[in-house]
C-alpha cells in the first residue's frame, strides 16, 4: 500500500504545483485575490491552452490522488475478501 500512496502523492504534488504556477500567472491580479480571480476574458492562443491545461491539472491532481489512495486499495481489499 505504500507504493500506491507514493504514486498518488507524486501525482498530487506534481499536478498541484503545475496548477498553482498557471493559476499564479493567469488568476492572480493582486495580492488579495490570489488564485481566485476569474480567467482572463481576452487570452491569446497560448493563454487559452494554459488555462485549459490549468483546469486539466486540477482535475488530474484530485482524481489521480483519489484513484491511488481510495479506489485501488478498495479494489485490492475487495479482491482479497472475495478470494477468502
Amino acid at each position: 500500500m505504500a507504493d500506491e500512496f507514493a504514486k498518488g502523492f507524486g501525482i498530487f504534488v506534481t499536478a498541484g504545483l503545475g496548477w498553482m504556477i498557471l493559476g499564479g500567472w493567469y488568476n492572480t491580479p493582486d495580492f488579495e485575490t490570489q488564485l481566485s480571480a476569474p480567467n482572463p476574458e481576452q487570452a491569446e492562443l497560448y493563454g487559452q491552452i494554459a488555462i485549459a491545461l490549468k483546469d486539466a491539472l486540477f482535475w488530474f491532481a484530485i482524481l489521480g490522488a483519489l484513484t491511488f489512495w481510495v479506489v485501488i486499495p478498495a479494489i485490492e481489499e475487495a479482491r482479497t475478501a472475495l478470494s477468502e
